[in-house]
């Protein structure tokens, strides 16, 4: 006589993330995001424990994952162009003019008009390196922060870059901002943080975790191993924030010479239009 063998339950982890996953869907598909005590209803936990499952396997509250989803839909729905900034704003379910426009800048770097008109009249830095979900883009206006992108190839998040903001000066970013994104994604670097979770809903997170990270450091500022475990709440952890930041050092992929407008025309170089114009000659003559 044969034993029965039965089939192992999920571990807890693995359950815990599919029903992390299951609440990111439900709150990518409501027209306004659920209250946390129907995620948690949902899910079969107390909204404490919710709260704390959740921000454990994304590194974001469910509030903050709601609204990186709906900042998401505002960003693609100004770059295509075709509806007005408050068609853009209804439709990704901010329920108020005034509360989307407090956030605007933290949310797309420049005025949503400007935004949508291609980021006319903004000056753009960013940097290209690499992060455990692949490469990652990281653009800054004046304003503050405009674009975060992962994919597997950085000339490719370049152009999208470029097709996003075709009237903006585009320029390589300094080697202070280059080391202050370094430093930022490897702070945020954290493996165990939304393994089990489908790629997509990771990316989201990532991205909203730098975003928020950069935002905390003022425009022109950086700030030490010290102060980010001080910001982290781990004001002992300095060796292993300084870790973390050196296993991610930013290797950036694009010279930035490289940068030109999306309709051909040189943007700026910092280093003078004209020895950008000479570097790309002789690129090209070397070919």
């Amino acid at each position: 006589m044969h034993a029965m063998t039965q089939s192992n339950p999920p571990s807890t982890p693995n359950r815990h993330a599919a029903l992390i996953a299951r609440a990111c869907r439900r709150i990518e598909a409501a027209e306004q995001p659920p209250s946390l005590d129907d995620l948690a209803q949902d899910a079969g936990l107390s909204p404490f424990h919710f709260h704390r499952v959740f921000k454990a396997a994304t590194g974001l509250t469910p509030k903050a994952y709601a609204t990186a989803h709906r900042a998401n839909a505002v960003r693609a729905s100004l770059a295509r162009g075709k509806a007005s900034v408050t068609d853009a704003i209804f439709d990704a379910g901010f329920n108020a003019n005034s509360r989307f426009y407090e956030q605007a800048d933290a949310m797309l770097g420049m005025k949503p008009a400007q935004y949508r008109a291609g980021g006319a009249d903004a000056r753009i830095a960013f940097a290209i390196g690499q992060c455990s979900l692949g490469a990652i883009l990281v653009a800054r206006s004046a304003r503050g922060v405009c674009a975060i992108s992962l994919g597997d190839d950085p000339d490719a998040l370049l152009g999208e870059l470029q097709d996003r903001f075709p009237r903006a000066e585009l320029i390589g970013g300094d080697a202070g901002f280059e080391r202050l994104v370094a430093q930022v994604v490897g702070l945020i670097e954290q493996p165990n943080i939304g393994h089990e979770l489908p790629l997509d809903i990771r990316g989201t997170a990532f991205q909203q975790r730098v975003w928020q990270a950069l935002r905390q450091i003022p425009a022109g500022e950086t700030a030490s191993y010290a102060q980010i475990a001080q910001r982290i709440g781990s004001p002992k952890s300095v060796r292993a924030v300084a870790g973390a930041c050196a296993a991610n050092t930013l290797a950036v992929a694009i010279p930035c010479h490289r940068v030109v407008r999306s309709d051909g025309a040189l943007s700026g170089y910092r280093w003078g239009v004209e020895r950008k114009r000479e570097l790309l000659s002789r690129e090209h003559a070397d070919r």
